[in-house]
């Protein structure tokens, strides 16, 4: 019997083809939509992180200030039996800002500025107003014009916005985040020009590197606390993650700020005080979304521990001594060799944060007047060079004794040499104060400034 062939029915090349390509497409699409589900699962850290890495660059803050301008504290009282009119006059032409433009020292500028505001014009040319300050700190050929142009700018540009050069040198700004904050404290708005070696940016840059680069285990954070503060607070923001993508938060930083004993940090242990104070009033101007109600606690509980210390500590004079912490011991102790501007930095930072302070921080009124006279006495009778020498303690006593009286300095000073024309008549110093002055900024301590 013959076998008949059986028919093979086969599919043309090209739908098999037509086939395979649907399979793969199918596996593609799957695989996208596997992947797009886990992009959406990732939390919105891990994705920066990625994408960060993706395109070789930072990671960038977690952050956007919502407002140009910075927030600010206002002075709670006007008490003229702290300080008269004549007698907050008096200081404050003592700490006019009379620096030669050549060499000129940030950190010199960086106090006058916060003193004195942005916005201050001097009548006399020997002074340097308000703007021009603002511009010493913002434009780097102002700065080069100051100090040569083989200098190292203190603006320096990086893919995180723009860092500042701080650290002991004379050219540099003395503090981390100081030249920050104190153009912050100056009413600098975001979007002020900032002239960098490589180009124009913004002041809000130096501000995205700051929150980028800020470390918890800082050896100061003075000056971070306050001006992170000033431009989160009014948007209630209370955390953020820095370029290594750990979390920051007020919580942290006012934890930091309390963490060691009360003499340790900056300018004798009393700008912590300030810091702290500030933030306890950003808080409450935030609605308190800043810091937990347990930070709060704390922050209180530990200025209420200040201001016992204080109490004790405070000299007969009136000063209070630099080694305030140690409570009545310090009252009664006299140290021959101590150095005269560390009273005064003393003395003048604790004026200043407790005229910020609620009045369950103070102590007795009394004292507060007793310490106000010695700084007023001090200032006035003290000659000019060493005030221009130590001009960055003694701006601190200016601008306490101005928010005593709940006003700035320079609103205070337009009103009064507007009475008083004479007020901006500068006293002509002798030649041979100029080594009294290098010699007394010598003798400032790294701990001190």
């Amino acid at each position: 019997m013959k076998r008949v062939p059986r028919k093979v029915h086969t599919r043309p090349v090209a739908h098999r083809r037509h086939a395979g390509l649907q399979s793969i497409l199918l596996i593609q699409g799957l695989v996208i939509a596997a992947f797009a589900v886990s992009w959406c699962l990732l939390p919105d850290l891990s994705r920066r992180r990625i994408l960060a890495e993706l395109q070789q660059r930072p990671l960038e803050p977690d952050v956007t200030p919502e407002h140009n301008l910075p927030t600010r504290i206002d002075p709670l009282y006007d008490d003229p039996t702290v300080v008269s009119d004549a007698e907050l006059a008096a200081v404050l032409k003592k700490l006019l800002p009379r620096f030669s433009a050549q060499k000129l020292r940030p950190n010199y500028v960086e106090h006058a500025l916060r003193t004195w505001g942005a916005q201050i014009e001097f009548s006399t040319p020997e002074l340097i107003s308000g703007p021009h300050m603002v511009e010493f700190l913002t434009d780097s050929s102002a700065y080069l014009r100051s100090w040569g142009d083989g200098s190292s700018p203190i603006l320096q540009p990086d893919p995180q916005g723009i860092a500042i050069r701080w650290g002991s040198d004379r050219s540099a700004s003395v503090h981390h985040d100081h030249l920050l904050a104190s153009l912050t404290e100056a009413g600098v708005a975001l979007d002020t020009p900032v002239f960098t070696p490589r180009g124009r940016r913004q002041f809000r840059d130096v501000l995205r590197h700051a929150l980028a680069d800020f470390r918890l285990d800082e050896r100061e954070t003075e000056w971070s606390v306050m001006a992170f503060g000033f431009w989160l607070a009014p948007q209630g923001t209370a955390s953020w993650h820095n370029a290594d993508g750990r979390a920051v938060s007020m919580d942290l930083l006012a934890e930091r700020l309390m963490r060691s004993h009360r003499k340790q940090g900056v300018c004798l242990g009393t700008h912590r005080a300030f810091s702290l104070v500030a933030l306890l009033r950003l808080d409450e101007s935030s609605r308190q979304r800043l810091i937990t109600e347990e930070t709060r606690k704390q922050t209180l509980a530990w200025l209420a521990g200040v201001r016992d210390l204080i109490c004790l500590a405070q000299s007969p004079d009136g000063s209070w001594p630099p080694d305030w912490t140690d409570g009545a011991a310090a009252a009664s102790r006299v140290n021959p060799l101590e150095k005269p501007h560390r009273r005064v930095i003393s003395t003048g930072h604790h004026l200043e944060w407790l005229a910020i302070a609620p009045q369950d921080l103070h102590p007795p009124r009394e004292q507060i007047r007793r310490a106000a006279a010695w700084a007023i006495r001090n200032t006035v009778d003290t000659p000019q060079s060493e005030i221009d020498a130590n001009y960055t303690f003694y701006s601190h006593v200016a601008n306490g004794l101005d928010l005593w009286r709940k006003t700035t300095p320079a609103r205070f000073w337009t009103d009064w040499r507007n009475s008083h024309p004479e007020a901006e008549v500068l006293e002509v110093l002798p030649d041979h104060d100029q080594p009294i002055l290098e010699h007394a900024e010598r003798e400032i301590s790294a701990s001190d400034r």
